[in-house]
């Protein structure tokens, strides 16, 4: 998640495009120099990951589902300083730990975390000595994170963490088609990064995903959730953010979502004056309308 930033300079990197920086709540976060974004900007990033991303997408919980042979596979979009994936990193972590000593632990649902970003910088800073424990980088996950950030690629015996290198959403290109069952979608904000949210870039996205799946995303933007729609999405309520907005939630189906985009919604939407991403169509107010989930009954 990012906002523009409301902090005070700690640390800098040498030879970076970012810096480590102190929110006015007090929490380490980083922030892009190139963009002026900072990344997790108000309760700071080990929370924030937890909150907007974590339990909504039940990530525990899924995990705990006995699927021989096939992974929970999270796509983590905007690997940034890895708040996100290292969150998720942990939970396989912990749950795999917690497994009781008499049951199979191959009964637990192992995890693949495949991050996307076309710069290593934030995550380089974050792991940087003076900041790793700050950003909740200890011991096992430090090794981990170490790993991905030197060759890329992290594997253990509940986890695997690899990195895709270049520009998103082409890398998406690259993946194999209907192969996420969750999505943290986390880049620069449209104002910064407006590629990565068009309905192109949600339609890339769609590509890769599998029924069931959960695109979770900070941003409430009403551009944003008709970009989603329109690529295909069914949309929702995600949880309040921190600035006391309500961040998105995608799916397949409108009745996997706790709290859908409804009809009043909908009628909003005709009357808002930044209402569609810039690649939307003619004839996207009359598209989104006709979805089932804006069905009068």
């Amino acid at each position: 998640m990012t906002h523009a930033p409301l902090t005070l300079p700690l640390t800098r990197g040498v030879g970076l495009d970012c810096e480590v920086v102190t929110t006015r709540a007090g929490a380490r976060a980083v922030r892009d120099r190139l963009t002026g974004e900072l990344m997790h900007p108000v309760t700071g990033p080990i929370e924030e990951a937890e909150r907007i991303y974590i339990v909504p997408a039940r990530v525990r919980e899924r995990l705990g589902e006995s699927t021989p042979g096939r992974p929970l596979v999270l796509l983590d979009i905007g690997l940034g300083a890895g708040s996100n994936a290292l969150a998720a990193w942990k939970a396989s972590h912990s749950s795999h730990s917690s497994h009781s000593s008499h049951a199979r632990d191959d009964a637990k649902r192992t995890l693949e975390i495949v991050s996307f970003d076309r710069s290593l910088a934030a995550f380089s800073l974050a792991l940087a000595e003076e900041n790793a424990e700050a950003f909740g980088f200890v011991g096992e996950s430090l090794a981990a994170a170490s790993a991905v950030l030197e060759s890329g690629e992290h594997s253990c015996r509940h986890t695997r963490w690899r990195y895709v290198d270049g520009e998103l959403p082409l890398t998406l290109e690259t993946q194999a088609a209907g192969m996420a069952d969750i999505v943290f979608w986390d880049p620069f904000s449209p104002r910064a990064n407006p590629q990565m949210w068009t309905v192109a870039a949600f339609a890339a996205l769609r590509r890769v995903c599998r029924a069931g799946v959960a695109v979770h995303t900070f941003s409430g933007a009403t551009a944003i959730r008709s970009a989603m729609l329109l690529a295909g999405f069914a949309v929702g309520f995600g949880p309040v953010t921190g600035d006391n907005k309500r961040a998105t939630v995608g799916a397949f189906d409108a009745r996997e979502l706790a709290e859908p985009l409804d009809r009043r919604w909908f009628e909003r939407l005709g009357r808002s004056s930044a209402a569609f991403p810039v690649d939307a169509p003619p004839d996207a107010l009359e598209r989104i309308g006709q979805l089932p989930q804006f069905a009068v009954t």
